[in-house]
């Protein structure tokens, strides 16, 4: 019989059997009509509704908006971590098994050793009373039968691997007596620490400064690779995404707006909001010119109106737009999606030409911001 001391804990050590995992390129996890909702006295509030994707392995599909879009509340609805109160349908498959169906004992076998998740507050996920070595120790143990001094190898060799210096001493500091950067690294080694074959980033760089953010995107870049893991990197800056995402998913109101390859979001965007988004952005090839904002909130995701939810702050505003909801469609080629009215005139568009004109519905604007105070 093995002992727990010669189980294989490199980063190819808990892969599935041969023939269990699939190749590079294949469909790992799969999103399909994935709605969510939370109880409130004004209604129930439609947070996530009816989104769509398909995980390839090995890819980084990144998932941007503004908060309160519903990026965060698909993420913890594919690793089962809404509340109770949530109502969550849809089906959400991994290795060809529906989450949403299972038991919490078997998601619980799933959760933290095929899909990992990183959380965007490092402080609040990690335990303060125990050292950051003996919390990925802990992680390693939970899906392994190994010793204790087994799982510490492992650990100081995540560290090592997110390029934490001095990772055998670092593994017994203790969380507040690391910077909120390195606090992040243990978050990601975390994640690393069972070769999951999926990684969910949920604003990973959030409240950190623009150094910091670039080394945490590298520590990413060498998770994936250490794991072979496809990668969700959720955040509200497209320019954090910039270089490392293979595609790009838009979301306003619960909803996807815009999907495509990177090259297609950021060089051929076909909705006013991923317009809006990008104009947002600064930009290092034009430094003199002025960033063009969004006009107005987010909407009320309860009792939503027909039409278009981004209809009052769209420049492009029109009457069909109160009348019917787009549908998310194809545009130059099968894999870029939009849903607008108007995709087909926004070809070649950039913001500066979009939302240097008024919004096309003032009152709308108003009511809007009214609604979200």
């Amino acid at each position: 019989m093995t002992s727990p001391e010669e189980i294989d804990l490199s980063p190819n050590g808990s892969r599935p059997a041969a023939g269990s995992a699939p190749a590079k390129g294949d469909v790992v996890l799969e999103v399909r009509d994935l709605d969510v909702s939370f109880p409130s006295d004004d209604g129930p509030v439609r947070a996530v509704r009816g989104v769509n994707y398909a995980l390839r392995r090995g890819e980084v599909l990144g998932i941007v908006g503004e908060s309160g879009s519903g990026k965060s509340v698909t993420s913890m609805a594919v690793m089962r971590l809404l509340p109770n109160s949530a109502k969550v349908s849809g089906e959400v498959l991994f290795d060809g098994r529906d989450l949403l169906t299972l038991s919490e004992a078997e998601m619980t076998r799933v959760r933290g050793s095929r899909v990992a998740m990183i959380f965007q507050d490092p402080m609040t996920s990690l335990n303060p009373v125990y050292s950051v070595g003996a919390q990925i120790a802990e992680a390693v143990r939970a899906h392994h039968d190994v010793s204790k001094a087994a799982a510490m190898d492992r650990a100081v060799e995540l560290l090592d691997k997110v390029r934490i210096p001095n990772a055998a001493e670092r593994a017994h500091s203790f969380p507040h007596e690391l910077s909120g950067g390195m606090r992040q690294r243990v978050v990601i080694a975390i994640a690393m620490a069972n070769d999951p074959d999926v990684i969910i980033a949920d604003e990973p760089t959030t409240a950190l400064d623009v150094t910091v953010q670039a080394q945490i995107m590298e520590a990413l870049s060498a998770a994936q690779d250490v794991t072979g893991a496809a990668m969700v990197l959720i955040t509200h800056d497209l320019g954090v995404i910039a270089g490392q995402a293979d595609r790009v998913m838009v979301m306003y109101a619960g909803k996807l707006v815009e999907a495509g390859t990177a090259e297609d979001i950021f060089y051929t965007p076909r909705m006013p909001y991923t317009l809006g988004l990008l104009g947002s952005l600064p930009r290092m090839d034009r430094p003199s010119e002025r960033l063009t904002p969004i006009p107005g909130s987010p909407p009320s995701v309860v009792n939503m109106p027909p039409g278009c939810p981004f209809g009052p702050r769209c420049p492009k505003h029109a009457g069909i737009c109160d009348e019917t909801e787009p549908e998310l469609r194809p545009t130059t080629s099968s894999e870029h999606l939009a849903a607008c009215h108007f995709a087909d005139s926004l070809a070649g568009a950039e913001a500066g030409d979009v939302f240097d004109t008024e919004v096309a519905d003032p009152d709308a604007l108003a009511a809007l911001a009214k609604e979200s105070q």
